[in-house]
């Protein structure tokens, strides 16, 4: 076993890595990989975490940030909370657009003159819509209290239920993708994502008193079109058939192609929903089923029922009889 200090590893060039060597192997792999260096400096994930925190001791007040605050106390937080929103989101959002921009057209000197004021005007319009983000998320916590029998209170589901964690940062993402805010709403989705397990695009527009119960595994893509008072379980895909392609074979960007969910629908655990279909209001889709076609109003959509094996029949994995 060594002891040497790492002085004096240093010094014995036979236990030292080539370091120059290493880099310029990572260099040469970007280039071939064609995976350019930031030009410009990237939004911050501490910060827009940072971001986060504050909009939810906004949202819900004494359960997240400060407690114990009387009323006037608690309101003079909120305007020092948004002060503060506004100045962090306002940076994070010039940074969100330098970058991107620079992405899409190489001349950060030309684009960076111009973020500040887009930047400053796009902050500005999200603050506007924190009362409307906060109604919904009032009628999601309603939705999550009223929906499962375990929940005690509306309090239990605030502070512990995913789906409420993962709709702040959808409501939220959601309105600054609607402003054409770049990068930062498919982070905020993101830093939600890694901590459920729910993936929501910040595209998918979700009507209010959306509720997931459980959570865990459920994917919903980014033209998803979901109606009022709907319900997810866990595992459920909204998702998409396939990508069309353009004449030189790319992508083609920004076509509908994920499910449209009307009003009062219930997509149990397992489903899968595919394609630019409609799901009728007030119909319930059983877990574990394909589908991928428009479902009439009213429907009730169920596995049809397993049957036991015959004794012919060879089971993967048996290999009695051989």
């Amino acid at each position: 076993m060594l002891n040497n200090s790492p002085e004096d590893v240093k010094r014995e060039k036979k236990f030292y890595p080539d370091i120059e060597a290493i880099v310029g192997k990572i260099f040469n792999v970007n280039e071939e990989r064609n995976i350019p260096l930031p030009s410009t400096e990237m939004p911050s994930l501490s910060e827009l975490a940072t971001f986060m925190e504050l909009l939810r001791s906004v949202f819900f007040p004494g359960f997240f940030g400060v407690g114990g605050l009387g009323h006037e106390s608690t309101r003079h937080r909120l305007v020092s909370d948004l002060d503060h929103i506004f100045r962090l989101l306002s940076e994070q959002i010039r940074l969100g657009i330098c970058f991107s921009s620079y992405e899409e057209n190489g001349d950060p000197d030309d684009i960076c003159s111009k973020c500040g004021d887009m930047a400053l005007d796009m902050t500005n319009d999200f603050l506007n819509r924190i009362p409307d983000i906060s109604d919904l998320l009032d009628s999601d916590v309603l939705a999550a209290y009223e929906g499962d029998p375990a929940a005690k209170n509306k309090s239990e589901t605030i502070f512990c239920y995913p789906s409420i964690h993962i709709m702040t940062n959808h409501r939220v993402a959601h309105e600054l993708y609607k402003l054409s805010v770049p990068v930062i709403p498919r982070i905020i989705s993101e830093m939600a994502h890694s901590r459920s397990g729910i993936d929501i695009h910040p595209g998918a527009a979700i009507g209010e008193e959306f509720f997931i119960d459980h959570g865990t595994g459920v994917v919903i893509g980014e033209t998803t079109i979901i109606g009022n008072r709907c319900r997810l379980y866990q595992g459920v895909t909204l998702g998409a058939l396939s990508f069309p392609k353009d004449a030189d074979g790319n992508p083609i960007k920004g076509l509908p192609r994920h499910p449209v969910l009307e009003d009062r629908i219930t997509v149990y655990a397992g489903a899968t929903i595919l394609g630019r279909v409609t799901i009728g209001s007030d119909s319930i889709i059983g877990g574990n089923v394909w589908i991928t076609s428009d479902i009439p109003a009213n429907s009730r959509v169920v596995q049809s029922q397993s049957t036991s094996p015959a004794s012919t029949d060879k089971l993967s994995g048996d290999v009695s009889g051989e």
